[in-house]
């Protein structure tokens, strides 16, 4: 699974992780992520995330 960067503050989203700030479970991929997740550290939304080249 991929990989995905916030642009404004740099927070990887790791789908391996998941995101426990949030409630996100490890395992679920960014695609799948509910639309009205934001970053945990500054807020953004899900559309100011970059995927991350291998």
């Amino acid at each position: 699974m991929d990989k995905y960067r916030c642009q404004s503050c740099g927070y990887i989203y790791d789908p391996e992780l998941g995101d426990p700030m949030s409630g996100v479970a490890a395992g679920i991929s960014f695609e799948d992520l509910p639309v009205d997740w934001i970053c945990p550290l500054c807020g953004v939304e899900k559309s100011d995330f970059i995927k991350l080249e291998d």
